[in-house]
């Protein structure tokens, strides 16, 4: 990324109420434990996708729950259930009262992680956590296991030290759409009630300079398939009057985008362009783009990324290629994932994607939309006086000014934390960097990175007292 074209960011005076350098040497010293928490974290396979062994989700939670009772006095694992009567899976929470007149911080991550996909396309085994040139690679080695990492990394330096209210709470579903994180927020309320709110959930702007996030898109997903027929027929007895689901749903699917690459479902909002943009050569570079392939869409892409909808096809359910035989296939299925921008209710848009979808049958085949989840997006601004302490202190670990961002992907849990407690601040900061590939395969994070990070957690909870 380029930060020529970033805004001109405050410079507040120096609000670190520690000996800076005494906090810089003990999370030096500490950082050993710490690499080896994230790897031991790493080796732990808990996947939150209801496909995936739900006992590595227990397992997970138990292992977090370990780490910071080496931190903080009370630790429970705990679960909510939703009204239709699903049960979260695991979350940790650990508290510390604040002392009389200190505010309270919660501490945000989590500890479930995504599926390793073709683990043929690993360098090395995804769940096995492996160091290569500063980098430690492993699923959720960046998204999240490194926010975890992070807030008992500082909470471990600060020790005695520690001057304010602390709460700890490690989701177990993020992965997966946070689906009952508006019920758990509401039934642990009084254990999660805090004035300032760090999500150890995002991305830097590059290596060497940190970033807070201040809009995030939301998210919609659904899945849509496409009959023609009751049963399979032979392609070349029945073939040309009727053409095949897997073919017609291709087309439906792409009526999606129009020809510059921007979604074409009417009903979608963008919101205002970002004053920072993304060099397109650093963006290419970022996201391993192949040599000639073209940019999708208009605008900035910053905006792109940040403030316009993006929609993808995430996965299809068809004949595949090794079991192809010459038939004429009944139906089709794809899920399509619709990333919303600030401004945008998640009903609204899922409404209007299963509009266009319907009304973009080809040949009159039967669509049929079944809803997924639904994700909220956010926007907000990291300038009030608690925002002001912790850019002091992040500036301070980095040695470079924080630069505020979008994220193109989604967090829904801002907005329902905002929702439960409207009176707190809200700061999404990074452990990840641009090439941390978190979802794809070969995830690592920047381990130099990391530890500044936990550096900044810590002189952040220390200026707070």
């Amino acid at each position: 990324m380029t930060d020529d074209a970033r805004p001109t960011q405050p410079t507040p005076a120096d609000t670190t109420g520690a000996d800076v350098d005494t906090l810089r040497a003990r999370v030096r010293d500490g950082w050993p434990q710490a690499r080896e928490d994230l790897a031991a974290l790493v080796r732990i396979p808990g996947v939150s996708n209801p496909a995936f062994d739900p006992a590595q989700m227990t397992r997970s939670a138990q292992a977090v729950a370990d780490l910071l009772r080496g931190v903080l006095p009370d630790v429970r694992i705990l679960t909510a259930t939703r009204a239709d009567g699903l049960v979260s899976r695991p979350a940790v929470v650990a508290r510390r009262p604040a002392p009389d007149g200190a505010p309270t911080v919660l501490l945000y991550a989590h500890h479930d992680v995504q599926p390793p996909g073709d683990e043929a396309v690993w360098a090395t085994s995804p769940f096995e956590p492996t160091e290569r040139d500063g980098r430690l690679y492993g699923r959720g080695a960046a998204d999240d296991k490194a926010g975890v990492v992070a807030h008992v990394a500082a909470l471990r330096a600060l020790g005695e030290d520690l001057r304010v209210g602390v709460t700890v709470f490690v989701e177990g579903e993020e992965e997966v759409g946070s689906p009952t994180f508006g019920d758990f927020l509401r039934e642990h309320r009084d254990l999660l009630a805090a004035d300032l709110v760090i999500l150890a959930d995002s991305v830097n702007w590059k290596v060497g300079v940190p970033a807070f996030t201040t809009s995030l898109r939301g998210l919609v997903d659904c899945e849509v398939e496409v009959a023609v027929l009751e049963h399979a027929l032979h392609s070349g007895m029945y073939g040309g009057p009727i053409l095949d689901a897997t073919t017609l749903l291709v087309r439906l699917l792409a009526t999606l985008h129009d020809d510059a690459g921007d979604v074409a479902v009417a009903g979608l909002v963008e919101a205002a362009d970002p004053v920072v943009d993304y060099d397109e050569a650093d963006f290419r570079a970022d996201a391993a783009l192949l040599p000639g392939t073209a940019l999708a869409g208009t605008g900035s892409i910053a905006a792109r990324l940040w403030t316009k909808p993006a929609l993808s096809v995430i996965g299809i359910d068809a004949t595949s290629v090794a079991h192809a035989s010459n038939t004429l296939a009944p139906s089709a299925r794809a899920k399509i994932s619709l990333r919303i921008a600030p401004g945008q209710e998640p009903a609204d848009a899922l409404a209007a994607l299963t509009a266009h979808l319907t009304q973009h049958a080809p040949f009159g085949a039967r669509v049929t939309v079944t809803d997924g989840e639904l994700g909220r997006p956010w926007a907000g601004a990291a300038d009030s006086p608690l925002a002001q302490v912790a850019r002091a202190a992040y500036s301070q670990a980095w040695g470079a000014d924080v630069v505020d961002v979008g994220l193109g992907g989604s967090i829904p849990l801002v907005a329902d934390l905002l929702e439960v407690f409207p009176g707190a601040t809200v700061l999404v900061t990074g452990v990840e960097d641009p090439d941390s590939r978190a979802h794809s395969e070969n995830e690592s994070v920047h381990l130099a990175e990391l530890e500044k990070a936990v550096l900044a957690e810590a002189l952040l909870l220390s200026s707070l007292a």
